[in-house]
C-alpha cells in the first residue's frame, strides 16, 4: 500500500471510529464484586479485551459513561472504579483499584455468563489524575497490562514520572494544546522518561473537555464538557487499543510512533527545552 493510500485509509478508519461501533452496549455495576464502580461491555462476546479506567480530580466515574460505552460498543470490556473521588485523593490508592478492577473483570464472566475477559488482553486508560493513576497502577502490576494510555495526564504526589521510567509496555499519552505551559499537565514529562509511549498533542482539544456533564466545573474553575474533544480522543483512544490490546493490524497506524494521525500528530517530547520552558513559565508569573 502506497503512503498516500495508507493516509486515507487511516483517516477512513478514524472517521468511522469517532462514531459507535457495532456492538450493542450492556450496563453493570462492579458492586457486585466489592468495588464501588461501572461496567460496560458489549451485548456478548468470550475472550474480549478489557480495560481499566481512572476518573480525572474530583469527577465520578459515570461522568465517563459516553467513553466508556464508546469502547464497549468497540468490543472492549470497559470498567471504572468510583472511588478516590474527594477533593484530596490518593494516586496510590486508585491505582490500586485499578488494578483490582483488571482483577474483577478477567477472573468472572459477566453478563449472563455469556461475556468474558482475555487475561492476556488487558490494558489502563485514566484521564487527568487518572492517567497519572494509570501509570501507577502499571507498574505496580506484577503482570503487566499490554498498553497504557494517560489521557491529558496531570500532576500527582508522589510524582507519576517515577513509576514511567520503569515501565516497558506500549503507551500512549495525550496532551492538549498548550500543555507544556500549563503547570499542572505532565505530559511531556511522563513521555521523556516512558521509553516506550509515544506523545500526541490533540488538535484544539481541552484537557478537562473529556468529563461528561460537569455540574461543579464553575464552582471549581475547572473547563466542562467539549463534545470535539470527546470525539476525536475516543477515537484515537479506541483504535490504539484495538491494535495493543487484540493485535488487529487494521489499526496498526494507531498506535505507530511515526504515523500522522487526523488532529492528532506525533510530537518528540524532547524538542521543548526545560531551560526555554522554565524561563517561560517565570516570565508568565511576573507581575
Amino acid at each position: 500500500m502506497s503512503y498516500g493510500h495508507r493516509v486515507a485509509s487511516t483517516k477512513k478508519l478514524f472517521k468511522a471510529l469517532t462514531r459507535r461501533g457495532p456492538h450493542r452496549v450492556l450496563r453493570g455495576d462492579l458492586g457486585f464484586a466489592g468495588l464501588p464502580g461501572v461496567l460496560y461491555t458489549p451485548e456478548a462476546g468470550m475472550n474480549l479485551p478489557g480495560v481499566a479506567f481512572g476518573h480525572d480530580w474530583v469527577a465520578a466515574a459515570d461522568r465517563y459513561e459516553g467513553t466508556l460505552e464508546h469502547l464497549a460498543s468497540w468490543g472492549i470490556v470497559a470498567a471504572a472504579p468510583a472511588t478516590e473521588t474527594g477533593l484530596a485523593p490518593s494516586a496510590l490508592n486508585l491505582a490500586y483499584d485499578l488494578g483490582t478492577t483488571l482483577d474483577i473483570i478477567a477472573g468472572v464472566r459477566l453478563g449472563s455468563g455469556d461475556i468474558s475477559v482475555h487475561p492476556h488482553k488487558l490494558g489502563l486508560v485514566g484521564h487527568g489524575f487518572g492517567g497519572s493513576a494509570a501509570v501507577f497502577a502499571a507498574a505496580g502490576m506484577p503482570v503487566k497490562p499490554k498498553s497504557v494510555v494517560a489521557i491529558f495526564p496531570t500532576l500527582t504526589a508522589p510524582p507519576a514520572e517515577e513509576p514511567a521510567a520503569t515501565l516497558q509496555v506500549p503507551g500512549l499519552v495525550l496532551s492538549a494544546p498548550g500543555d507544556p505551559m500549563t503547570l499542572r499537565s505532565n505530559a511531556v514529562e511522563l513521555a521523556r522518561v516512558w521509553r516506550t509511549a509515544t506523545l500526541r498533542t490533540v488538535h484544539k482539544a481541552k484537557a478537562g473537555g473529556l468529563i461528561e456533564g460537569r455540574r461543579v466545573a464553575r464552582a471549581l474553575g475547572l473547563p466542562g464538557a467539549d463534545r470535539s474533544t470527546q470525539k476525536v480522543v475516543r477515537a484515537l483512544v479506541t483504535g490504539y487499543l484495538l491494535y495493543t490490546l487484540t493485535g488487529d493490524k487494521t489499526y496498526r497506524d494507531f498506535a505507530d510512533p511515526e504515523a500522522v494521525l487526523p488532529k492528532a500528530p506525533p510530537v518528540d517530547p524532547f524538542a521543548e527545552d526545560p531551560v526555554d520552558l522554565e524561563n517561560k513559565v517565570v516570565a508568565l508569573l511576573k507581575p
